[in-house]
């Protein structure tokens, strides 16, 4: 399925684009704001260490360490780009379990506080876009309003959240119903499987109970998509694209709502798809607009995935034992 949707994008994404003007314009873009994109970009994810730092600071007792925090986000997201469908989630909960005192489970569940705060972080940041004086009031993307995306978006990420404050706040009944459920359709033994791996789950949603770390790891959230959005800015600049600045915030929430899509290894198709929609709101052609997505999406591909690479031989850990805890997990 993922394979099918990456080419069908790039289908898309690439029809009517013509060749020699793409080429030119890679040729023209400024070299050393394409290399401060790139270095933008990367910030985000040791950015995304510090953060996760803060969203496990109780488990196992005591502060974990960055460095093993770093190693395992860069694991994630480098498995991400050469494993398909987000098997770099599971990648990353795994070489937590293997280097610190974190459950799978556990892991899993921070990531998941994450996705949830950055899609709604992601929206917020859509929706300055929106009210801007600059957008073009009637746009839209494949037929589907901006604005209703963003509400849908929105509500589905805060009711998300809403669950999850639920559970960590009163995990007693949760806990109960679901052992009563899972010893009822499933075996007793893997009827217990899921009550301790639920248990473990509820670990992950700590940070929910503290509202001091919560605004924290919030802010850190901010922080994060603020830099890379300055990334898409800059690159807007290197390639002499006549947009304005806010709707780098709108191009990464375009993107950041398309790869929730099944796709192959690093959202090949669905990222340049969505760049040329985004941009073609603003006025941007279509070859104009896949330069520039392929030289963002290709100039950022390979640092984090050599970082990821490296962080891999020093965890002593290989592609294919990523590859069987995704397997595992799903």
């Amino acid at each position: 399925m993922g394979l099918a949707v990456t080419l069908a994008l790039l289908a898309w994404a690439l029809h009517g684009v013509d060749a020699g003007a793409l080429v030119g314009h890679l040729r023209r873009a400024d070299p050393w704001l394409v290399l401060a994109t790139i270095v933008l970009a990367t910030l985000t994810f040791p950015l995304r260490a510090i953060r996760w730092q803060l969203i496990l600071r109780d488990v196992g007792g005591s502060r974990l360490p960055l460095g093993a925090l770093w190693h395992a986000t860069a694991i994630g997201f480098m498995a991400n780009n050469l494993l398909p469908v987000r098997a770099g989630e599971f990648a990353r909960a795994y070489a937590a379990r293997q280097a610190l005192p974190v459950r799978f489970t556990t892991a899993l569940a921070s990531v998941g506080v994450e996705r949830v705060l950055d899609g709604l972080v992601l929206v917020g940041l859509l929706t300055i876009t929106l009210l801007a004086p600059s957008f073009p009031r009637q746009a839209t993307i494949d037929g589907a309003s901006l604005a209703g995306i963003a509400t849908g978006a929105a509500a589905l990420f805060a009711g998300v959240l809403l669950v999850a404050l639920l559970v960590v706040h009163r995990p007693a009944p949760w806990l109960a119903l679901l052992s009563r459920i899972a010893h009822a359709v499933l075996p007793a033994r893997f009827a217990d499987r899921v009550a301790h791996a639920a248990e473990g789950l509820i670990a992950g949603l700590e940070v929910l109970r503290n509202p001091g770390r919560f605004a924290g790891v919030v802010l850190w959230s901010l922080v994060l998509w603020l830099v890379n959005a300055a990334s898409f800015a800059v690159c807007f600049r290197a390639f002499g694209l006549a947009v304005p600045p806010e709707s780098a915030l709108l191009l990464q929430g375009i993107i950041g709502f398309g790869v929730a899509l099944p796709a192959s290894p690093a959202f090949v198709g669905v990222f340049e798809a969505a760049t040329r929609a985004t941009l073609a709101i603003y006025g941007v052609d279509a070859t104009r607009a896949v330069g520039y997505a392929l030289a963002y999406h290709i100039g950022t591909f390979f640092p984090i995935t050599l970082l990821g690479l490296y962080s891999l031989s020093r965890m002593r850990l290989h592609l294919a034992e990523l590859r069987a805890a995704a397997a595992t997990a799903d």
